[in-house]
């Protein structure tokens, strides 16, 4: 990443961090906890962006009312804005939402991470990309990859 894609992003005020209490048992399997959009939203609102030392809230890429839970079916969709509309992370950053849910997670939900319509000039093939079980598992075999994920989600909590 020799060239940020956006030299000067506009940065928006992080809300106020709740910790919700029904993450607390977030590890227990058998657990069939209730979950929402805000707790949803909670996990993945400080991933950092690959290009700039800001979250995702902050940026506006990640949105509680871009969040849709069906606890009784047991999947989430994602919808994500990327800051530009010809922004090359956006397959990453949509990958680092996938990794952080899958790792935070009961296994009982599917995840679906997708841009938002009409917000990005690549729309289908990034979701094509970030729909696709082998593509996502074959890109996190890439060490290098992994890595830039890992760092966009260290420090963040849940």
């Amino acid at each position: 990443m020799s060239q940020k894609e956006n030299v000067n992003p506009t940065v928006y005020a992080a809300q106020q961090q709740t910790r919700r209490d029904c993450l607390a048992d977030i590890d227990d399997e058998e657990s069939f906890e209730p979950f929402d959009a805000e707790e949803i939203f909670e996990l993945i609102r400080n991933i950092k962006d690959p290009e700039h030392p800001l979250t995702l809230e902050q940026l506006n890429v990640a949105r509680v009312d871009q969040i849709f839970v069906d606890d009784a079916k047991s999947t989430i969709s994602i919808y994500f804005t990327p800051t530009v509309p010809h922004c090359s992370m956006s397959t990453l950053i949509g990958l680092g939402i996938r990794v952080k849910l899958g790792r935070s997670l009961p296994r009982r939900f599917k995840v679906d991470v997708r841009i938002q319509p009409g917000t990005h000039s690549s729309e289908e093939q990034v979701n094509q990309q970030l729909g696709d079980k082998e593509r996502v598992a074959a890109a996190l075999e890439n060490r290098h990859l992994l890595g830039v994920v890992n760092k966009c989600l260290s420090g963040v909590e849940g």
